[in-house]
């Protein structure tokens, strides 16, 4: 075992086996998952011009995320990483299967606070609160995105590379947690086996997440393992039905919409709240805070 775990990995293999997860993914899995949705949905009587053009605006946000993504990668952050790397990192790890294994754990840890740093401060629920908004739970919620969402992993990002993984296996390790999410948003599976709900993230528990029922509030983090909730105190098993959406409904699928409905609730809430140090509070305290 440890002999497997030391052997030497070639950057080729690691990529196709990422590239085979991540990218494929979306043509394997996720849109023939979606369409069998779509069955589902019609069978079901709730197929309707809202859960279709809800479903074009998360394609839609999406694709102005992607841009957002894009021009970060390739202007900063790939950049920031491998700045850090030459010159703050511990001494560089190999490439075997033992550190691309730990760096995917890693990464999966550092999505469980990213996420929840995203929940409990408001300028990150002022872009998270777009996934968040959708009336619906499918495939196609996953790829909602707000306009933000890109950059926060940044700042949880750079510690492991800082430990002397490689940028790009880390990049890569945040994709496959992505990845791994991007399958949690379905209705069709109900619960898996009791081992899998109690070690890993599943669209049960993915379900919770996405509850506006008040005790399903910020709870289920997780990105591949639920155990991090688990261990943290933000753990919540689906037991009352789950109702999609957040607390105040958007009640609209202009992509526009959706996309910035976050970032102009936050920017109205600074103008309402008086005083400089007030409206500072408001980007770094809870969502729901209010001056005393």
């Amino acid at each position: 075992m440890i002999e497997f775990l030391s052997k030497k990995l070639e950057w080729l293999d690691v990529e196709y086996w990422f590239t085979v997860f991540n990218d494929w993914s979306l043509i394997y899995l996720i849109i023939p998952f979606f369409i069998i949705e779509l069955i589902r949905y019609k069978f079901q009587g709730r197929l309707n011009k809202d859960l279709i053009f809800d479903s074009v605006a998360n394609v839609l946000t999406f694709g102005a995320f992607y841009v957002i993504e894009i021009i970060i990668g390739i202007l900063f952050a790939t950049k920031l990483y491998f700045w850090v790397y030459a010159n703050f990192s511990l001494p560089h790890l190999p490439l075997n299967w033992a550190t691309v294994i730990c760096c995917v754990l890693l990464a999966d840890f550092a999505y469980y606070w990213e996420h929840r740093m995203m929940h409990r401060i408001g300028i990150g629920w002022a872009t998270h609160t777009v996934h968040h908004s959708s009336p619906h739970f499918n495939m196609s919620v996953a790829y909602r995105f707000g306009p933000l969402d890109a950059v926060f992993p940044l700042f949880f990002s750079i510690p492991i590379v800082m430990l002397g993984f490689d940028p790009i296996l880390v990049l890569l390790s945040e994709l496959f947690v992505q990845s791994f999410q991007a399958i949690l948003h379905t209705e069709v599976i109900k619960k898996l086996p009791g081992p899998i709900e109690f070690i890993f993230n599943t669209p049960s528990h993915h379900r919770v997440h996405h509850g506006s029922n008040r005790q399903y509030w910020d709870k289920n983090y997780a990105g591949i393992l639920i155990i991090w909730d688990r261990m943290l105190g933000t753990f919540e098993p689906e037991v009352e039905e789950v109702k999609y959406g957040i607390s105040e409904p958007i009640n609209s699928n202009n992509p526009f919409t959706v996309f910035f409905h976050g970032l102009q609730r936050l920017s109205l809430k600074m103008t309402r709240v008086k005083g400089i140090f007030n409206k500072i509070l408001v980007f770094i305290k809870p969502p729901d805070w209010r001056p005393k």
